[in-house]
This record gives C-alpha cells, structure tokens and sequence, in this order.
C-alpha cells in the first residue's frame, strides 16, 4: 500500500510508503533475495522478479522479513492476512494490559482532622480500585519553617491507610511540598 503525500516545497507530489511495515513485491529494492515458500521451507537464493512471479502465480505477496541480511530474506504470504493477524494481536495485547495511575491528594499541613478523613476516604477508593495513592503536603511562607508538622502528618495518613496500601516510595521533600507515594494492598 502507498500513500500519496504532498511536499510544501515546489508543491510537487512524492510517494512515501507506509510506517513500520516491511516491504512488500515491487517495493523489494535488493536484486537477490532467499525465498521462504508459504509453508515455511527455504528455497535458496532467487531473482527479485523471479520470486516476485512465483509468489504471485499462488495469488499471494513477497514481503521482505529480514532486509539487514545480505541477501535479504523474503517469504510468501497473504500480506492482507499477516496484517490482519498483526493488528488483531496488537488489539489483543492492549486489551490485557493494565494501566496504573497515580491519583494524588494534597493536604495542607495545617489540615483539620474532619477534612483528613474526607480525603483518605476517597484515597481508600482510589486504592480499591488499583490506583496508585500520592499524599503531598504543600507549604506556603513561614510554613517551609515546620516541615516537622508536614512529616507528622503523612506518617499519620500511612498509619490511617495502613490495613489499604503499603509505601510504594517514602516520604521525599520536592521543594515546597512533602509527598509519599501508597500502592495497594
């Protein structure tokens, strides 16, 4: 397959072909290539145009496997087919993957008790979902001075979420603000 695009310089039109996928019959470059049948046996060493014949007299595609080898190795195939299966496995495997996220609550270090618990009821919703938990706890001015209270207070939320995650990271100070990186349980 190749797409027409076009250039802004002299406005004139250039064929580029398709991102990451092998070449395919006229699109082979090399005049020699080592031809694997559809079967999966090797042939030896052919003519581009010659194996190019043979695997259309079979209705099928040369697509260049291996072009770093010198000869290059090309095989017969369905290329439509082996897309196909390509895209179907991508789908598949992105289906299964599992994304973490990092949900973040801030806290203040002067914080109430009543707002605290407010705030780790849902980090404890985050956790049960499989998200990972950041706590961070920001200064303002004069409260750079008692970072103490700031320290206190996630060792606190560790201590309130312990039976819901663990410490994935411990506390780490990243200029005005402290922060503690949970994992679920």
């Amino acid at each position: 397959m190749i797409y027409v695009t076009k250039l802004k310089t002299k406005g004139g039109l250039v064929i580029s072909k398709r991102n990451n996928s092998p070449n395919v019959n006229e699109e082979i470059k090399s005049l020699k290539v080592r031809l694997i049948d559809s079967d999966g046996s090797q042939k030896g060493v052919f003519q581009v145009d010659d194996a190019i014949n043979l695997a259309r007299d079979r209705d099928l595609d040369l697509v260049e496997i291996s072009p770093n080898t010198d000869p290059p190795v090309c095989k017969i195939m369905d290329f439509g087919k082996f897309q196909y299966e390509k895209q179907k496995k991508e789908k598949l495997n992105k289906k299964n993957q599992h994304i973490i996220h990092v949900k973040e609550i801030r806290l203040r270090p002067h914080t109430g008790d009543h707002d605290l618990i407010t705030k780790l009821t849902k980090g404890q919703k985050f956790l049960a979902k499989g998200d990972k938990l950041k706590v961070t706890v920001m200064f303002r001015g004069r409260e750079m001075a008692r970072k103490d209270i700031g320290v206190q207070m996630l060792e606190r939320v560790v201590d309130i979420l312990k039976d819901y995650a663990k410490i994935d990271k411990e506390i780490t100070e990243e200029g005005r603000r402290i922060s503690v990186i949970l994992s679920p349980v």
